[in-house]
């Protein structure tokens, strides 16, 4: 008898058992029984070729329409190309070297299903040397066959496979695992099965592998959702109960103070939206536990100046305020910035001070000794009411007389024993809020950040300029490149700014290909498209670079350059995604934009249009039209609808990787829960967890549940869930 816990070896043998653990991280029959199909084909159904990307690893069901052998020409030897098809029209060629006895299998019109890479070459989408199972429909063959069972049913499942281990392998495995598999004792509670309709445990993880019919496939599939949703709900309402009964120092707003002179002092009203956060912030402040809301809004929404009210609040109830910073440039401007904002408030102490106010300190990595001495002195002696900095806050030596609030900016940055580690400092678990520019749609803010209360700003404040943005296709339009070199320089004649944007660096990042391997061309890099830009296209104008490799202090001089105006345009890598403000930049040109997420995209071009000027974004691409990849960057360029945008994100994006899989860097098993088709089955988790919660905190009488809940939502996990 196997049971979750039994070693593959046991079940499947050495070899195999350690193919799946190298190429999948299956160890266990566990792992395996809930590695689930990623979708299933049907024979006589085709997949549809033109969905696939570039550089995914992808299993096709297609039929071969033609072949030819050519010499190479680099090399001796020869090179076999085979056409298949699905029958949509769409054609994908598979190239073998060296292998011109494949002819004899892969005759016109045998179906099979056909493993590897997608690659691109000359505009052509191929697999270079798949692994492939040709589907025999000779039934009178045994061999045959027994060689197809698997695949010999009306539903043929296709696992998440490697080069290695391709998914007719995995499909074996499973069918001999399924022979003596022993599934556990059901963890969900009866009366919740019964009214939720959910089938039983043992025979949903049966027939999402081997579905008998459609019917089964979805109760199969519903019934692993509920266990997926259940249990990260569980898990976030237990901590949320938790928070709100643990013991924290309140911060009342004063009646008079820092918050209201600097209220007093502000040249232009606050929106509706920032009055209202406001609010919600400053009650939040004045319990008797600690805070834990998210602040989502848009680029430019005006969070920061939301952040300094409440970082102001916790100031005049004796506490210091902590703004943590994913980079160094962020960081100096946040410090710029808010000391621009709070003016003699925030410079006590000094001749021009207030001397009411309070202190700020920048903290990061490059502070020289002595000016790091100052600074930590400032923090240890709460003379800084304000502290803004780098991760370097979290070090030892860091320490606060009396730390109230954490402010964490762009929070996706951060890993959770960072944030951890700044709120460990306070005596008492402080006031947390957590900030994004990057728009969230509601079934994730209820999944991932279910146990924090969350805030909304979706006005932009009065004096924003729109911003157009247009895709420029490289290979279809190459006129249209040159357009947008003159369009800046049309900018810059102007009196205004630009960015131009690479997705690398350049010098040591380039992987050389591998040999008889055609693929894409390796992205555009900074160290490589200045010089052009200096030498040619943007001959005369005063540019430079900016990196996260260069130097802090380097870094900093050229922000500061920029900033001043003393350069026309910055040719930069991501480090200006978030937070970087120039409100003379008017037009931001994006290398190879297809190498970029969807959010990424909105983030970057929230750099422009932040002046009085509109602004302009430009998506250059090689993707071909009707290319996932370019319907993509179209989307983008149609919408400047930050939530719209993140709906499309998250469809491209593994589930798992935004329930915390790649931030724990654990094996996930939240595989088939969508955040966005499965809206009203999370909110129905939510209500039951909900209710069970608040009649069994610690689920003590339902301890199947609560070790099931354990094995979906790690503890690793849920502290990743816990800290948002």
């Amino acid at each position: 008898m196997t049971t979750t816990d039994t070693p593959l070896t046991k079940v499947l043998g050495a070899k195999t058992a350690k193919a799946l653990e190298d190429h999948l991280e299956l160890r266990t029959a566990g792992d395996l029984i809930y590695h689930f199909p990623r979708r299933y084909d049907q024979r006589g159904e085709h997949t549809d070729l033109r969905s696939l990307q570039v550089d995914e690893q992808v299993t096709v069901l297609a039929q071969v329409q033609g072949m030819s052998v050519k010499p190479m020409r680099q090399r001796r030897g020869n090179m076999l190309e085979v056409t298949i098809g699905d029958g949509s029209g769409a054609t994908l060629t598979c190239t073998f070297f060296n292998q011109a006895w494949r002819e004899r299998e892969l005759r016109k019109g045998v179906w099979g299903l056909f493993a590897g890479k997608v690659t691109e070459f000359r505009g052509k989408r191929q697999l270079n040397g798949p692994a492939y199972q040709l589907l025999s429909t000779d039934a009178t063959k045994d061999d045959a066959a027994a060689e197809i069972e698997e695949f010999a049913g009306a539903l043929i499942p296709v696992y998440p496979a490697a080069q290695a281990v391709p998914t007719w392998v995995i499909a074996k495995c499973v069918r001999t695992l399924l022979d003596t598999f022993q599934p556990p004792d059901d963890p969900m509670p009866a009366e919740i099965r019964a009214t939720r309709n959910l089938v039983g445990i043992g025979t949903a993880l049966r027939e999402i592998h081997r579905p008998a019919s459609e019917p089964s496939l979805y109760s199969a599939k519903h019934r692993l959702k509920w266990d997926e949703a259940f249990a990260v709900q569980l898990t976030l309402v237990q901590r949320r109960a938790r928070a709100a009964a643990a013991p924290g120092t309140a911060r009342p707003r004063a009646d008079a103070g820092l918050l209201v002179k600097f209220d007093a002092s502000l040249p232009y009203e606050l929106t509706e939206g920032q009055r209202e956060v406001g609010e919600e912030i400053a009650a939040d402040l004045a319990r008797p536990h600690p805070m834990h809301r998210l602040l989502q809004g848009e680029v430019g929404s005006g969070k920061t100046l939301v952040s300094v009210r409440a970082m102001l609040q916790v100031v005049d109830a004796g506490g210091q305020a902590a703004l943590l910073a994913p980079t160094e440039v962020l960081a100096t401007q946040h410090f710029r910035g808010i000391s621009a904002q709070l003016g003699a408030l925030g410079r006590a102490g000094e001749l021009d001070g207030d001397p009411e106010g309070t202190q700020l300190t920048l903290v990061t990595g490059s502070l020289g000794a002595a000016a790091r001495r100052a600074a930590l002195a400032k923090v240890a002696d709460g003379t800084a009411g304000i502290v803004v900095g780098t991760h370097a806050l979290l070090y030892e030596g860091v320490d606060f007389k009396d730390l109230g609030l954490v402010v964490v900016d762009e929070q996706h940055r951060f890993g959770v024993e960072q944030r951890d580690a700044l709120r460990a400092k306070a005596e008492r678990p402080p006031h947390v809020l957590v900030m994004t520019a990057t728009p969230i749609p509601r079934t994730v803010a209820m999944t991932v950040y279910g146990d924090l209360e969350t805030s909304v700003l979706s006005q932009l404040p009065r004096g924003r300029s729109p911003i157009a943005s247009h895709v420029i296709p490289a290979l279809e339009k190459p006129a249209y490149l040159d357009r947008a070199w003159v369009r800046i320089a049309e900018e810059v004649r102007a009196g205004h700014q630009a960015y131009v944007v690479c997705p690398r660096i350049g010098e040591d990042e380039e992987t050389p290909p591998k040999d008889d391997e055609p693929s894409r061309r390796p992205p555009l890099a900074v160290t490589e498209v200045l010089p052009l830009l200096r030498d040619e296209y943007l001959k005369g104008l005063r540019i430079a670079m900016l990196h996260g490799r260069m130097p802090p202090d380097e870094k900093d001089a050229v922000m500061r350059s920029f900033a001043a105006g003393d350069l026309d345009v910055l040719v930069a890598t991501t480090v200006i995604e978030v937070g970087v403000d120039v409100p003379n930049s008017t037009v931001m040109l994006i290398l190879d934009a297809d190498r970029f997420g969807v959010s990424q995209l909105h983030q970057l071009r929230g750099r422009v249009g932040r002046g009085s000027a509109p602004g302009i974004c430009l998506l250059h691409t090689e993707a071909v039209e009707g290319s996932a990849a370019r319907e993509r960057l179209d989307a983008v360029a149609s919408t400047t609808d930050g939530f719209k945008l993140s709906e499309i994100d998250l469809e491209q994006r593994r589930e798992g990787d935004v329930l915390g899989a790649s931030q724990s860097g654990k094996h996930s098993h939240l595989r088939l829960l969508s955040l966005l088709r499965d809206e009203k089955l999370i909110k129905e988790a939510r209500a039951e967890a909900s209710a069970l919660i608040g009649d069994d905190p610690d689920l003590t009488r339902h301890p199947a549940l609560a070790a099931s809940v354990a094995a979906l939502v790690d503890e690793d996990r849920a502290e990743y869930l816990e800290k948002g």
